[in-house]
């Protein structure tokens, strides 16, 4: 593939970058992501995925945009409220970037469409404030060996781990029911605003080192945040 000019310059801070360049770029507009859940934490990821050139991005979500979201998913305006947030999504990665495949889809991800909705994507980025999605896209991904990012956030902390085949999953380090899966959903312990664009950030980047197979993705590892004393911390699994 070579870049065109516009290319060219849309990608120049990436192509600058030690560890991505040209040939990393090339794999960026090649690959293929799909996101599950465009709330605090999808819609962070999609837009910077989007910004750096992943070629195609799926979007899947079931809900809508509620005023009680704009709190932290900043994406989204108020005259978008009742929305269909996959939609809503779509149409602003594709005001980001024009060169890239944005595909929107309005449905709950279940066992049995999850393989038609994932397709062919090259990497899964889990996001969503849903214990049982997680294990639901842990287990395809597993099985299929897609590699994943999977984050959460609750109230001041959240957590960001890595997968790809022969290394420790999410069933792994949370390995009993939904209930017990690392956090509260935002609906039921709040969360703290800024929370989700770290947590978003970094799985962002998890993502897109995976795609151009550059640093040193969280493989075995989990990062943990907690925003309300500014700690970082990363735990060997």
């Amino acid at each position: 593939m070579v870049l065109t000019e516009d290319q060219r310059r849309r990608y120049s801070r990436n192509t600058m970058l030690e560890g991505i360049g040209g040939d990393g770029q090339r794999l960026l507009l090649s690959s293929h992501a799909a996101v599950v859940g465009c709330g605090a934490l999808g819609s962070i990821v999609s837009m910077y995925l989007a910004g750096s050139g992943v070629g195609k991005l799926t979007i899947i979500d079931f809900d809508t945009i509620d005023i009680s979201n704009l709190q932290r998913q900043l994406s989204f305006t108020t005259s978008q409220c009742g929305r269909s947030k996959s939609a809503a999504t779509a149409d602003r990665l594709r005001e980001i970037n024009p060169d890239i495949t944005i595909q929107s889809i309005d449905r709950l991800l279940t066992k049995a469409n999850i393989g038609q909705l994932i397709g062919d994507a090259d990497i899964i980025v889990e996001g969503s404030d849903n214990p049982a999605t997680k294990y639901l896209v842990t287990d395809y991904a597993v099985s299929s060996g897609i590699p994943y990012v999977i984050g959460g956030v609750e109230q001041w902390r959240g957590q960001v781990m890595s997968w790809t085949k022969g290394h420790k999953n999410y069933r792994d380090v949370f390995p009993e029911s939904a209930a017990e899966g690392g956090y509260t959903p935002c609906a039921l312990g709040g969360v703290h605003g800024p929370l989700p664009g770290i947590i978003g950030s970094a799985m962002a980047s998890e993502a897109i080192k995976i795609i151009c197979r550059c640093g040193t993705p969280l493989f075995d590892r989990i990062m943990l945040f907690d925003a309300g004393t500014m700690t970082p911390m990363v735990v060997n699994i």
